[in-house]
């Protein structure tokens, strides 16, 4: 075997470390080589993943935007569908009604404040504000006037004027006036003269047989009722009163069959208490002068009493109801023949002509007898005529 030199021994490790620093360069190098790589595949790979998501991102959206465009084009389908029911609907309206409902809530309700809080008032209001506010604008103090002066008129015209009920004291008048409703006076004062013969005071109607007195009433009208009316005040007066008629308003409106008209008849001509009398003619006038527009008689009677002081009340009904049952007529007033003519706000609605108006008067005023059979003297005196009684030609 040969020996080595020393000095090729260095060269062979100069050599050998040459090659592996040149190997480990290599390797380093395509370590660089493999991560370059792998990074340029993952940012390649990421890229193509952003892209992808872009895309599906795109494919989304178109999506949801075709979606929004049916569901759209599916509002407006059925939008247009719904149209004609929307179009029926105004068929079916109830403004109208609505409003009719509204004007009847406002109507009959009023609104106070009281203690700072709105209460609702019902139409339980006594009595409209019409003496403060008189109808067809005229003023209060013009409206006191014109009444007070028609009422001195008809005064002079009839002087005489008197309640038109035969009747010798208070019991006979009441019962009178409970037979007068529905019927005229005349016809009541045709059927009281056997009435109070048979039954001349409260105990006797008291005790009656009410078929006996339906028989004697039944002239009158409406007489079963009136008899069950006369025979239970009559029982009232003897168990209540002493077969007295009370003097007081409270009283009477407690016997059956009587009311405010009636009560006021009682004590304005039996008992000198002033009262207005309240019946057909009365306010069909007072209307028809524009006294009131009232219709409820409670609240013509307060209001027409507010206008005259209380001494006058009675003959101040008498006046009105001569003048309604001589002169001014329900449907053809004698407007020609009238005295008041220049007062009255409703001049024309019957005749004026003069001639023809007077054929219209009733009564004494026309030379036809009046209401009762045995009338005072004073109505005897002015020209007027008695009543034929019951049955007479």
């Amino acid at each position: 075997m040969g020996e080595q030199s020393p000095g090729g021994d260095k060269k062979t490790g100069k050599t050998a470390k040459k090659a592996t620093s040149g190997s480990a360069k290599e390797t380093a190098a395509g370590k660089k080589a493999a991560a370059g790589k792998t990074t340029a595949a993952k940012k390649t790979a990421a890229g193509k993943t952003t892209a992808a998501k872009r895309t599906a991102a795109k494919k989304t959206a178109s999506a949801k935007s075709a979606q929004g465009e049916k569901t759209a084009s599916a509002k407006a389908a059925q939008g247009k569908k719904a149209a004609p029911a929307k179009k029926a609907a105004p068929a079916k309206k109830t403004a109208p009604a609505k409003k009719a409902a509204s004007a009847k809530k406002v109507s009959p309700v009023k609104k106070v404040v009281a203690s700072g809080k709105p209460v609702a008032v019902k139409k339980a209001a006594p009595v409209k504000k019409v003496a403060v506010q008189p109808p067809g604008g005229e003023s209060r103090t013009a409206l006191v006037r014109r009444a007070r002066r028609i009422n001195r008129e008809l005064a002079e015209v009839f002087p005489y004027a008197h309640p038109e009920l035969d009747f010798d004291n208070p019991f006979q008048l009441l019962v009178a006036t409970v037979l007068s409703a529905q019927t005229t006076d005349l016809r009541v004062n045709q059927t009281t003269p056997a009435l109070f013969a048979k039954y001349p005071a409260p105990e006797d109607l008291a005790a009656a047989n009410p078929e006996e007195v339906e028989e004697i009433l039944r002239p009158c009208g409406f007489f079963r009722a009136k008899t069950k009316s006369v025979i239970g005040l009559s029982k009232a007066l003897v168990e209540d009163f002493g077969g007295e008629v009370p003097g007081r308003l409270e009283d009477l409106v407690k016997l059956p069959g009587v009311g405010r008209k009636t009560a006021f008849v009682v004590l304005g001509n039996a008992f000198g208490r002033p009262g207005i009398t309240v019946d057909t003619h009365f306010q069909r006038l007072v209307r028809r002068w524009r006294w009131t527009d009232e219709t409820d008689p409670d609240k013509i009677e307060a209001a027409v009493g507010a206008l005259f002081p209380k001494s006058e009340w009675t003959d101040l009904s008498h006046h009105v109801i001569w003048h309604g049952r001589r002169i001014c007529h329900a449907r053809k007033p004698a407007c020609g023949a009238c005295p008041i003519a220049p007062l009255c706000p409703a001049y024309g609605e019957g005749e004026t002509d003069p001639e023809k108006a007077k054929k219209l008067l009733k009564y004494e005023k026309g030379g036809f007898p009046g209401q009762r059979l045995r009338p005072p003297q004073a109505y005897l005196d002015a020209g007027g005529r008695p009543a034929p009684p019951l049955g007479a030609a």
